[in-house]
């Protein structure tokens, strides 16, 4: 009996979260969780937790002509030198180019896609970056470190909480602090005794994403703590404190 071969999993982008745009100026690509190591699909979990972040992301720029699609992985880990995540990620930028044209695209990450999204950033199409609580590899003298200079020309932020127990807060700092001395853009915000899910203050997370979102994509004034930290050298600008209540008085 023949053996059947196995089956070629492919990338693909989820429907576009709210109503379908019809004249596009900006896309946001939402990348979620993975594994290390793992040839398993994705996980649906994963999936959900960034579709609740798209679904307010759509609404805020529902009138900026912002389509958010979730990215759906072939499989669910990153899986070494495959970079798999990464691969996908870009993927899914030549996807939204073919399907919206010129416009500008932001990855925006959880977890292990925070990694992805970082490192996907080369893509002529991204023009910033949101990675939250990224799971990036421990500093290995054997192996070279996370690249950044395909965020260079990038707008970027980073969010992570301080008690994270999965993605190393540390690790994303001293990231961040590389990919500064090469871009000004890049800022990162530390969540105050906040785990991996940013549980806590899931509210002001997703208010400071929107806030970002919505100024790397369509040129609204940035609130006042982004601008600061974007302004502010290293390591103000890469360890501002997410206030509590953030969100509640921006001017929206």
């Amino acid at each position: 009996m023949a053996q059947q071969a196995t089956p070629v999993r492919r990338a693909r982008l989820g429907r576009t979260l709210g109503p379908e745009r019809t004249a596009v100026s900006g896309v946001v690509l939402l990348l979620p969780g993975g594994d290390e190591v793992s040839s398993r699909r994705p996980s649906p979990l994963a999936t959900g937790s960034v579709r609740v972040l798209g679904r307010r992301l759509a609404r805020a720029g529902r009138d900026e002509g912002l389509a958010t699609h979730v990215v759906h992985y072939r499989y669910r880990g990153w899986n070494g030198s495959e970079a798999h995540l990464a691969r996908d990620a870009e993927w899914a930028a030549d996807e939204a180019v073919r399907r919206y044209g010129d416009v500008p695209v932001c990855l925006a990450g959880t977890g292990m896609g925070g990694r992805a999204a970082l490192r996907a950033a080369g893509h002529e199409a991204v023009s910033s970056v949101l990675a939250i609580a990224p799971w990036l590899p421990e500093d290995d003298m054997a192996a070279p470190p996370e690249p950044v200079k395909q965020l260079v020309g990038r707008q970027v932020l980073i969010v992570h909480g301080t008690n994270d127990e999965r993605s190393d807060p540390e690790l994303s700092f001293r990231l961040a602090a590389r990919a500064k001395k090469a871009n000004r853009a890049v800022c990162r915000f530390e969540v105050h005794s906040d785990g991996h899910g940013l549980r806590q203050y899931r509210e002001e997370v997703a208010a400071l994403a929107e806030d970002f979102v919505m100024g790397a994509l369509f040129g609204q004034s940035f609130s006042r703590p982004v601008e600061d930290a974007l302004a502010a050298p290293p390591p103000l600008g890469l360890r501002m404190p997410l206030a509590a209540g953030f969100g509640k008085s921006l001017r929206r």
